[in-house]
């Protein structure tokens, strides 16, 4: 078997004009090399697999004039700094950038990770790097620029690399896949690119994955190998999440996972999918989506259906979910549980925000949860090859869980999902004196059940009747929004109460102001008025005020 060398190797850039998607760090390189301007100590930093190394070793070459073939290493050092990042390391580099180079004009040191450096090891380098001598050059390449302590940032020349965008590594691939003779479809490269991340080396590598397979490259070949999801099965989980289709939606979602494919990357895909949605949803933001033309298409017809604040929290729950998957023991009633949370978002047009909202009843009316084995087993096209151990029932259907109780629970008061009672034959005598009496029991129960603000803001001011409506005033906008997400079950109340199909209206009145006891004296007084038998108590003891 012949020697295979991968793709990141053999394709790796050996002059600036080869790196892909970096123009402006390599164009200011280029000019700062021929002009003689290039700084001593370089920090490149940016993204994985992005050209940060294979652009230290270009200018190394370039500013030795070295050929591409020529291997100098006396004059070029490269270092791993995740395995020699102690004090000793640094001091034995120093001593090396004491003697001049044999051959060329410069002593180039290109340390990896330089992040990795203990604090020691960075602080025995930092005189070095600040007035290194005339023959050496560092450059300095990391991942994690905010691990680098800021004496060793502030004394080098910073590039940041930026990550390669999907069309920039499709061009590239193209021209490998032209090279290696290798027939493919931009469809097929694109689902590459975007499961590359921006990375040109974690491009190559899937490249290969998929090439030692077949040296046809097609969508279906990629999907396989690469375990990744197709934009059908986003827009199909998304159509039954619109239609609140659970059932389907859960067995698709198992469907997608036993693929093969990541919990954390269907999250992942799926979160990219409703972006995309977002960004076609106006025509500036649509180029920053990465899709062709017939997909933006697709797009555009979700983006009308769901609304902006519908995908935004979409998109923070999925956000949610992929922060949490790696603390989860069951990483797959995570993902269910993700779905079936923004199943039940809508928008509320009244509240002008996003609420949770129970699927109804009426969507599982129609199904029926048999229970009978034989007849599961048919419908999995698998014959039963033994007898159950008891006797079910062939007309037994699972019971389901019914709202009703979930509304009628007394630890569940106020709710998006509690439905208004209305009384059939209402009562048209109802007077003023009863409609507050009610109003102050609801109150009292309230303040019970251990609800003491929502409790005192009913006692601020004093329900008005007119015929069916009660107007109740508060003194400003942020006691008007407590109270009304309290309206629907104050309403219920009053309702079963008064028998009759009672509405309440919230007003603000600035007017009015909350009496408050400033006083020791007038704290007293309300105390006493509350209990008269503290007066007594103050006369036996002999208390003063």
């Amino acid at each position: 078997m012949s020697q295979f060398i991968i793709s990141a190797r053999k394709y790796r850039p050996l002059k600036f004009k080869d790196v892909v998607g970096q123009e402006i760090i390599t164009n200011s390189l280029e000019t700062a090399i021929s002009n003689g301007k290039l700084a001593q100590a370089l920090l490149f930093t940016g993204p994985r697999g992005v050209g940060k190394t294979s652009c230290a070793r270009i200018v190394a070459r370039e500013i030795n004039k070295f050929k591409i073939e020529d291997d100098f290493s006396y004059n070029i050092f490269e270092l791993d700094a995740a395995s020699n990042n102690g004090v000793d390391d640094i001091r034995n580099l120093i001593e090396q950038t004491r003697i001049p180079p044999q051959k060329g004009n410069f002593k180039v040191y290109i340390i990896d990770e330089v992040h990795m450096l203990s604090t020691g090891a960075f602080n025995a380098f930092l005189k070095t790097l600040e007035e290194p001598p005339k023959h050496c050059i560092f450059i300095l390449a990391t991942t994690e620029k905010h691990k680098i302590i800021p004496t060793i940032i502030s004394r080098c020349q910073i590039y940041n690399f930026k990550r390669i965008s999907n069309n920039d590594i499709i061009k590239n691939l193209e021209n490998i896949c032209s090279l290696e003779k290798i027939s493919h479809d931009k469809e097929s490269l694109n689902i590459i690119a975007s499961k590359s991340d921006g990375s040109m080396r974690d491009a190559l590598q899937l490249f290969d994955k998929v090439t030692g397979v077949s040296k046809e490259i097609t969508k279906d070949l990629v999907q396989n190998n690469l375990n990744s999801l197709d934009t059908n099965d986003n827009i199909k989980i998304l159509d039954y999440v619109l239609e609140k289709d659970i059932p389907k939606l859960i067995v698709e979602i198992n469907n997608i996972l036993n693929k093969g494919i990541g919990g954390e990357r269907f999250i992942s895909a799926f979160s990219s999918f409703l972006r995309d949605i977002l960004v076609s949803k106006n025509e500036h933001s649509i180029i920053l989506s990465d899709n062709e033309n017939s997909k933006i298409n697709n797009l555009s017809k979700y983006s009308e259906k769901l609304s902006y604040p519908i995908i935004i929290e979409f998109l923070s729950i999925l956000n949610e979910a992929e922060l949490n998957f790696q603390k989860s023991l069951n990483t797959n009633l995570l993902i269910e549980l993700t779905f079936l949370k923004i199943t039940s978002l809508e928008y509320s047009n009244e509240k002008k925000k996003v609420i949770f909202k129970p699927i109804p009843f009426s969507k599982f009316e129609s199904l029926n949860f048999l229970t009978n084995p034989s007849v599961a087993e048919e419908k999995k096209g698998v014959l039963p090859d033994h007898i159950p151990i008891a006797e079910i029932d062939k007309n037994l259907f699972a019971s389901t869980l019914s709202l009703k109780s979930i509304k009628e629970d007394s630890g569940v008061k106020n709710i998006d999902v509690i439905d208004e009672i209305f009384i059939d034959s209402p009562n048209l005598n109802i007077t003023e004196e009863k409609m507050q009496s009610s109003w102050i029991d609801y109150a009292e129960m309230l303040e019970s059940n251990g609800r003491y603000n929502i409790s005192s803001i009913l006692r601020i001011s004093t329900p008005i009747l007119s015929e069916n409506l009660i107007s109740y005033s508060v003194p400003n906008d942020t006691t008007r929004l407590e109270i009304e997400k309290e309206i629907i079950s104050i309403q219920n109340f009053m309702r079963k109460e008064l028998k009759n199909n009672i509405k309440l209206i919230i007003s603000v009145d600035k007017t009015i102001r909350k009496k408050f006891k400033y006083t020791i004296s007038e704290k007293y007084n309300a105390l006493k008025d509350k209990n008269p038998k503290i007066e007594k108590l103050k006369n036996i003891f002999k208390l003063s005020i």
